[in-house]
């Protein structure tokens, strides 16, 4: 048995069983149960952030991929080399030994459009697609952009109830629901009476995701009733976007699978990524996407060149603009079209950075007036406080190195 030492409350926080060298712990909510054993010598475990207790760092360029992204250093951009490597060498040498520890996948850096940093821990790489969580609610957003870059006959204020019924409103439709619009989707303000952090609540995700009675989830989140007037409020749900996705598919009249293919991952040279399909055989936008590290980076860059991607606009600059901006309020920080906007104190005035953010510790944030994207991936599923922590400490650590 494990609890936490020093507190007056002690509890257990883990049990589990030793057999012939095997320590069996049970972590139910970190995905199930792990065997630890004593590692030997010259192994290498990805419980560690770089395989052994040891591991030291020493900085590498990215290499150049073919895959879009101009590489560089850090010294090419104005970052120091020596205050990026102690806050590398702070994540190698951190102690794992409390369930508390964030767990940090990789750290990528770019700046002035060159990716400086690719660093990877606890078994991370270039090649391994990562769950980006609902940071990919971003994507949903930008998938919208692209689509109405192209021509698709969709905008902000479209009606969602009449997009979705074909250009009619259906009969005896309630005047809240006829005045809903995809920007109140894209904003979490639909009124609808969901709320993913209320258990209870008839509309959260995961209401939704265990319900098995209506496999349409569109229809599952038009038929919910509605707790507020549209643009009331805005209150975190997963459905909203979600319904978003579906928004577009009926007015372009084709699948969210193949839009992205055409409209994101071709013009992003995206070549490998994953998408959740809902039990109707549509593309799941309320988050899950997968994606290879340095790929689901580039909409962090996509947004900071205002809709461009090496050259190629990819959406407008109106919409870049608008869905990185503070249009609401989201519980206590401010809300664009589904990327939140944060700002950070910085030689006596303040930066503005918008990011997306997941579960875990997914985040791709921008900081426009220091010309600067940084992307954290992790594992710290379930755990709040080290999510939290992963996502919000990246910007402060940056920029003591910027010169």
């Amino acid at each position: 048995m494990i609890g936490t030492r020093g507190s007056p409350e002690e509890r257990a926080l883990a049990t589990g069983t030793l057999r012939q060298g095997v320590l069996s712990l049970d972590f139910s909510f970190r995905g199930g149960s792990y065997d630890f054993r004593r590692l030997g010598p010259g192994e290498v475990s990805d419980f560690y952030p770089r395989g052994r207790p040891d591991a030291g760092y020493v900085y590498l360029p990215p290499p150049a991929l073919g895959d879009g992204w101009r590489t560089g250093t850090l010294e090419e951009v104005g970052l120091s080399r020596d205050s990026i490597a102690r806050w590398m060498r702070a994540i190698v040498a951190a102690p794992d030994d409390s369930l508390a520890t964030p767990r940090i996948h990789a750290i990528l850096i770019a700046r002035h459009g060159k990716l400086v940093l690719e660093e990877y821990f606890h078994g991370g790489s270039r090649e391994r697609p990562h769950d980006t969580r609902s940071a990919a609610k971003s994507l949903t957003t930008t998938l919208v952009g692209a689509a109405i870059h192209a021509g698709v006959p969709l905008r902000a204020a479209s009606l969602v109830y009449q997009v979705m019924n074909g250009g009619a409103f259906p009969a005896g439709l309630e005047p809240r629901k006829r005045a809903l619009t995809l920007e109140h989707l894209l904003t979490m303000g639909s009124g609808f009476d969901c709320d993913d952090a209320d258990p209870r609540s008839p509309g959260g995700e995961e209401t939704m995701l265990d319900q098995e009675e209506q496999p349409d989830y569109y229809r599952f989140t038009l038929d919910l009733g509605m707790a507020r007037d549209p643009g009331a409020r805005s209150v975190y749900c997963s459905v909203q976007p979600n319904l978003a996705g579906g928004v577009l598919s009926r007015a372009a009249g084709r699948p969210l699978p193949e839009l992205m293919h055409d409209l994101v991952a071709e013009p992003l040279q995206i070549s490998r990524y994953w998408m959740m399909l809902t039990p109707t055989g549509d593309a799941y936008m309320g988050g899950g996407v997968r994606f290879l590290p340095r790929d689901f980076m580039k909409l962090g860059e996509l947004y900071l060149r205002e809709g461009r991607w090496n050259g190629r606009q990819v959406l407008s600059a109106d919409w870049a603009r608008c869905a990185t901006s503070p249009l609401v309020a989201l519980g206590d920080i401010r809300y664009g079209y589904l990327w939140w906007v944060i700002e950070y104190p910085w030689r006596g005035r303040t930066l503005r950075g918008w990011f997306a953010a997941g579960n875990g510790g997914q985040m791709v944030m921008a900081v426009p007036e220091l010309d600067l994207v940084v992307a954290t991936y992790g594992g710290s599923y379930a755990d709040g406080r080290a999510t939290i922590g992963i996502q919000r400490s990246a910007v402060p650590h940056l920029l003591p190195a910027i010169q």
